[in-house]
């Protein structure tokens, strides 16, 4: 399998210490690939390091077989990102910020197609900052997608959703995935986790604490269910749901 984004050796650190510590992954073409985590557990750092937003402090990052930092231009072509808290202009129509986003990209993707296919359609007159939470969310996943992209990251992308439109997104990203499209995502919920994630990373204090399937962590724990397994590995068992 071909390998779209690969880590090494990652490290990056802030004045209270170190926030990615010697952090290895490799993700398939096609594959949807979870990082998990507590809040702090050193997620952000992480996409942002590789996405080539924050400079590491050693290691090496390739998306598409580029360096984000270097290649920057080009990897702007074929990668999409969709983040929990996007802020556009208050007063911007849905339909004109994908026109904007989609004049960004010498070969974009039909954001009509893509608003549709998320149930956003009556909403394309709409002003952003007038949607609700729900609709903001899917508008931004479709932001992410309009380059028509081989990789996306998303994070946290069904959060403010239902359970129906949760599903419809998951669905979306499955047929994304059958398209060869490589999806690296950051999530609490760990149904979406384990409906949607070939792979997954557990994240604590900066490092590595499992990589394999959901399946794999489960067994490697001595619960069956993966959220009290999750709760096992990052010692959050005493913490409520907070973070789920």
């Amino acid at each position: 399998m071909e390998t779209t984004i690969k880590v090494e050796n990652l490290c990056k650190s802030y004045t209270n210490g170190m926030a990615v510590d010697h952090l290895n992954l490799s993700i398939g073409r096609g594959e949807v690939f979870g990082l998990l985590g507590a809040n702090g557990a050193g997620k952000s750092t992480t996409i942002e390091c590789i996405l080539g937003t924050k400079k590491q402090d050693s290691g090496t990052v390739t998306i598409l077989g580029m360096n984000p930092i270097k290649e920057r231009k080009k990897l702007f072509e074929r990668v999409g990102v969709q983040f929990q808290e996007a802020h556009y202009q208050e007063k911007i129509m849905v339909s004109e910020l994908c026109e904007v986003t989609a004049s960004l990209y010498h070969s974009a993707a039909d954001y009509r197609s893509l608003i549709k296919q998320f149930g956003l359609l009556d909403k394309l007159n709409s002003v952003v900052s007038e949607l609700s939470g729900g609709q903001k969310q899917r508008l931004f996943i479709v932001l992410a997608l309009i380059p028509d992209p081989e990789v996306v990251f998303l994070d946290e992308l069904t959060t403010g959703l239902d359970a129906r439109a949760r599903r419809e997104v998951w669905k979306s990203l499955s047929d994304l995935k059958a398209k060869g499209i490589t999806i690296m995502l950051t999530s609490h919920f760990m149904d979406e986790v384990e409906a949607l994630c070939d792979k997954i990373m557990i994240l604590k204090k900066g490092k590595s604490i499992f990589c394999g399937t959901v399946q794999e962590a489960v067994a490697s724990s001595p619960h069956e269910k993966f959220e009290d397994a999750y709760l096992w590995y990052t010692d959050e068992e005493d913490e409520g749901n907070e973070s789920i």
